[in-house]
């Protein structure tokens, strides 16, 4: 496993997708009753990297999309939030951007998914091939670019190259079961990519799909340490966080906010956690930093646009410590 003192670069190079989010708007409203939509970047990788971006870290995102208006609108809202779309490649054809077409609502939120033929499942080995992964500091990937070929061999190829300039390998589970062809596929893939991995982050469902157990998700975190990783979070909702290290584990509890909707807070959590170990926090302070910044997405609009910045995330923090719930 990769020594994790390469963070400290605070370069992020992240492997996924960058789409197109429509909110129902105003904020309550319901899907089929809405005659009014906003727009904002989308993507579970995009939306981490832009976390990052927004808390002082950098971010280059490999990825592909399509060739058409909405995959300009897509490479237009990386540029708006600093990300580095080097390695991000249109594809034409009939492959689409990843949409999503989302409620703002803390009850029954609906959240409709548009995944047919998805551009960002057409990055290749070449696309991965092409990175200098030495110039950065660690690589991201999320579970859901593994979901089909050849996306998923071009991720594996990424982690080796990866491994190979010494990057410790960060891997958000974000398992998507409407992208796999079966569930069976999917928990073998995911446990590949977890064995591999220095840091694994995911919620308790997410490690109990992967332990094929959902009552044994917190030991398959705690074995993927023993064998081998670096940090495992084991995120339980309302309930907070277990996180595992060499050293031993603790919990730590969220933050009370006044939630607008369900949506964000992991995106959010990932890239206020990197940025914080990335910057010298322990594994306790940088896991209390991303759940403040998951607490501060939930109570706004969006994902990308909701993550606080790093100043943002310092004054709730101080205006906050005593509504920490355990």
């Amino acid at each position: 496993m990769a020594d994790l003192s390469r963070l400290a670069q605070n370069s992020f190079v992240i492997i996924g997708r960058a789409g197109m989010d429509f909110y129902a708007d105003p904020p309550g409203t319901r899907l089929e009753e809405a005659e009014c939509f906003v727009a904002h970047l989308g993507g579970s990788s995009a939306n981490i990297a832009a976390a990052i971006t927004k808390q002082g870290g950098k971010a280059a995102l490999v990825t592909r999309v399509s060739d058409d208006a909405v995959g300009r609108f897509a490479l237009n809202q990386l540029d708006r939030y600093g990300i580095d779309r080097t390695h991000v490649t249109p594809v034409g054809g009939e492959a689409r951007n990843s949409l999503a077409v989302v409620e703002t609502r803390l009850e029954d939120c609906q959240s409709v998914i548009y995944r047919n033929g998805a551009a960002d499942f057409e990055m290749n080995a070449a696309d991965v091939e092409a990175v200098d992964y030495a110039a950065y500091g660690a690589l991201i990937t999320t579970g859901t670019v593994l979901a089909a070929e050849p996306s998923r061999g071009a991720t594996f190829r990424a982690f080796d190259l990866a491994r190979a300039a010494g990057l410790p390998l960060i891997f958000d589970i974000d398992y998507r079961p409407y992208s796999w062809p079966s569930a069976d596929i999917a928990a073998e893939v995911y446990s590949r990519a977890g064995a591999l991995s220095d840091i694994i982050v995911g919620n308790d469902v997410e490690f109990g799909f992967m332990a094929g157990d959902y009552d044994r998700g917190l030991d398959a975190a705690r074995r993927l340490v023993a064998d081998g990783a670096k940090i495992a979070i084991y995120k339980m909702g309302e309930r907070g966080a277990v996180t595992i290290t060499p050293d031993g584990e603790f919990h730590t509890g969220i933050y009370a906010t006044r939630a607008l909707k369900p949506t964000g807070a992991g995106d959010s959590f990932m890239g206020a956690f990197v940025v914080a170990l990335a910057g010298g926090h322990d594994a306790r302070s940088a896991a209390e930093r991303g759940s403040a910044a998951a607490a501060i997405v939930v109570s706004r609009v969006g994902c990308a646009p909701a993550c606080p910045t790093a100043q943002e995330l310092d004054d709730f923090l101080i205006r906050q410590p005593a509504q920490k719930i355990a």
